[in-house]
């Protein structure tokens, strides 16, 4: 365990003036609080949190952190209080300490609703003060270089938390180093055996080619010398996650790899950095399409450097990356630069990211999540995301991840815009609304008024913030149409019983079924996650014991004369739900429309002609003929599965027309037999839930003869 002296000792290598008596302190006080307890290792258990301090060490972070570090599991695992903490070293680090409590209560590992809702939290402690997730961080990378000691099944369990949350947070605050290792050391847990044949490939690889990073590294230098530039250069292989993860996304052998060797040129400014990247492109072939220039477009956590790939020698790919020795601070702290310390003084870094400005950045796209998985989706599509940089008609930068969409860019500049967007233009020529933008193009987004989005999107977009939007517009939608649909539903349930759907009613039912008010009781009853009669026993349990009337199906509607025939009209095709009036023809007896069908305009001068009409109330035969238009995918086995989920509705098809054939799609009507407008309803919602049909509506031929 470091000493007390030696920690100080450690501060004072970039902060001379440190508060060494707040420490020495903060370490008795931590010490004496966790007397006699032990680590699974055997160890003193006050160990853990020297070794936590001494890592924020190696990023000069500032006396409050290095003193939340000793004392950050002193309120959870000993007698120590908030109070008292708070007493003896101020508000402060009472609060920093109670934030590192809070973030180890949270079981993040646990089912996913509460993981998201976890991860909800955790970005909420870090959006009040950052430095709680760097003694997080830090507290998990010593614990994970320490797993040995802990029984196999919480070693796996800890393992995949730390792959899954903690290093992409890592990555995503800017610390690079601290991902990889984190990555590693869970890598080492999750697949051992993986990684001692991707190490044991590395060694068979240099006894092959001898020490290539050292050759490469002496042939850049060469470069630098012959370019006058004074450049630091360090190689190294990558770690043996970064190549599995990337021989399991490319599917390639080990063998095939290529750029396996990273190396950094650091030099003194900018204008360096520029030639140092030409020098290395006449010296090597570069690799199309593996430039990147975080110079010129940081990353939103600050971020800066240049990043080439270029064939080396003997024609191995080796990437290179170039930056400042300012830009380098940045890249191995990250975030955390902010409160780096050097000769006393908080470094004055021009390249670090406000820590405030940046969490805001990333937490006000989750703030409207309404679903938890759907939050932890967009969580991880944040964390995990590399970048595009577009441009704006108007030459302001857009930050996107790799993959970006017009949609996603859309999105990004407001949501409004994303919702209205019909089409795209990509550096002024109309592309598809699926395509992929790349760095440096510049993106012109053309809207229309009450254009809506697309449930296709959610597919073609991969930014949290454009699918939370989608989503949400599209339940809106959704919710408005299933209201409406609910609202005739009830209307005709209650009529059948000699009731009405009165607002005090729906809230009644609302009230015994556990709902939130009447309009959820029809938003559900339109999505047919309540039925009709569900509705009705809420309010009335004594119809639920009588029997329900079957209809006559040769006399179903009431008002017509004993000796007047029917039909219905072919234009609407009305069925028993729908309110209908009658037409009478010479000759032909009445013909039932639906109150809404536009056929009735040309009688509205005959008002003798109309009969008052409505259905009998009862259970209908499923005789009465609606003609459906569906689009669905061309594909082996597509129509038989619709035929026999339409066939599990109860529903008879009669008829069935193809109209449109394309290579990807079917359009056909298909004529189904049913009981009433409920039974129709079942119908529909079950095709809209079909991910083989692309469309499906009730179709209304009005050039047919009534």
């Amino acid at each position: 365990m470091i000493d007390v002296e030696d920690l100080i000792a450690l501060v004072r290598n970039y902060n001379p003036r440190t508060n060494a008596d707040l420490i020495r302190r903060a370490y008795d006080y931590g010490r004496e609080m966790h007397e006699g307890q032990k680590r699974h290792s055997g160890e003193d258990y006050f160990s853990h949190p020297v070794a936590v301090a001494a890592i924020l060490t190696e990023q000069r972070l500032d006396d409050a952190s290095i003193v939340t570090a000793l004392l950050h599991d002193t309120i959870e695992d000993t007698k120590s209080t908030y109070a008292e903490i708070e007493e003896r070293f101020g508000t402060d680090i009472a609060e920093l300490v109670d934030g590192v409590t809070k973030l180890t209560n949270l079981q993040l590992s646990s089912t996913a609703s509460k993981q998201s809702e976890n991860f909800r939290k955790l970005f909420m402690a870090m959006s009040k003060d950052l430095r709680v997730i760097l003694v997080k961080l830090a507290d998990r990378l010593h614990n994970m270089r320490t797993i040995k000691s802990l029984p196999h099944e919480k070693q796996v369990r800890k393992a995949r938390e730390t792959m899954d949350i903690f290093a992409p947070l890592a990555g995503r605050m800017g610390m690079q180093w601290m991902r990889e290792e984190l990555e590693d050391l869970s890598f080492r847990v999750v697949n051992l055996e993986a990684r001692s044949s991707i190490i044991r490939r590395f060694i068979t690889l240099q006894k092959e080619t001898g020490d290539v990073i050292h050759k490469i590294t002496a042939d850049i230098r060469a470069e630098m010398e012959k370019e006058g530039v004074e450049a630091d250069v360090f190689g190294r292989a990558k770690k043996p996650y970064s190549i599995w993860r990337k021989m399991q996304e490319k599917q390639l052998a080990f063998s095939r790899l290529s750029d396996i060797y990273g190396f950094r040129v650091i030099c003194r400014n900018e204008a360096d950095c520029y030639r140092i990247l030409g020098a290395i492109h006449r010296r090597w072939r570069a690799v199309p399409g593996r430039f990147k220039d975080y110079i010129s477009q940081p990353k939103s956590n600050g971020y800066r450097s240049i990043h080439t790939t270029v064939s080396g020698r003997d024609g191995k790919r080796v990437e290179v990356q170039i930056r400042t020795r300012q830009m380098h601070e940045v890249a191995e702290a990250g975030v955390a630069a902010h409160w780096s310390y050097r000769d006393g003084e908080r470094a004055r870094n021009p390249f670090a990211v406000d820590p405030a400005k940046w969490i805001a950045s990333l937490t006000e796209r989750f703030d409207n999540g309404e679903d938890h998985d759907e939050f932890l989706e967009n969580v991880k599509l944040e964390m995990y995301s590399d970048q595009v940089f577009c441009f704006t008609p108007k030459g302001d930068v857009v930050q996107l991840p790799k993959g970006a969409t017009p949609i996603d860019f859309a999105y990004s500049i407001h949501t409004r815009i994303g919702n209205s967007t019909v089409g795209a233009k990509v550096d002024g020529i109309r592309v598809p609304l699926w395509t992929r933008l790349k760095n440096g193009q510049s993106v012109e987004i053309i809207t229309a008024t009450g254009q809506r989005p697309q449930a296709t999107w959610i597919d073609i977009v991969v930014t949290g913030r454009a699918k939370s939007a989608i989503r949400r517009s599209l339940r809106e939608e959704d919710r408005e149409r299933f209201v409406k649909l609910g609202q005739e539903l009830a209307r005709v349930a209650f009529e059948h019983h000699g009731r009405k759907a009165t607002e005090k009613a729906l809230r009644t039912a609302a009230k015994t079924l556990g709902l939130s008010d009447e309009t959820e009781v029809l938003a559900r009853l339109g999505s047919a996650e309540l039925t009709a009669r569900e509705v009705i026993e809420a309010i009335y349990p004594e119809l639920a014991t009588q029997p329900v009337e079957e209809v006559d199906a040769r006399r179903p509607v009431v008002g017509l004369m004993a000796d007047q025939s029917f039909r219905r009209a072919n234009c609407c095709q009305p069925v028993p739900g729908e309110r209908i009036v009658g037409i009478t023809y010479r000759g032909q007896g009445v013909v039932v429309h639906a109150i809404d069908c536009p056929a009735l305009a040309e009688f509205e001068e005959q008002p003798a002609r109309w009969v008052d009409l409505r259905w009998h109330s009862g259970r209908h035969a499923p005789v009465h003929s609606v003609s459906l238009n569906l689009t669905i995918a061309n594909d082996a086995g597509v129509l038989g599965r619709i035929c026999t989920l339409i066939g599990e509705q109860k529903a008879n098809i009669s008829d069935l027309t193809f109209v449109d054939r394309k290579p990807d799609f079917y359009r056909l009507i298909v004529e189904v037999d049913l009981r009433d407008a409920e039974h129709l309803h079942m119908v529909l919602t079950a095709l809209e839930a079909e991910s083989d049909v692309a469309q499906v509506e009730r179709y209304r031929d009005l050039g047919r003869k009534p």
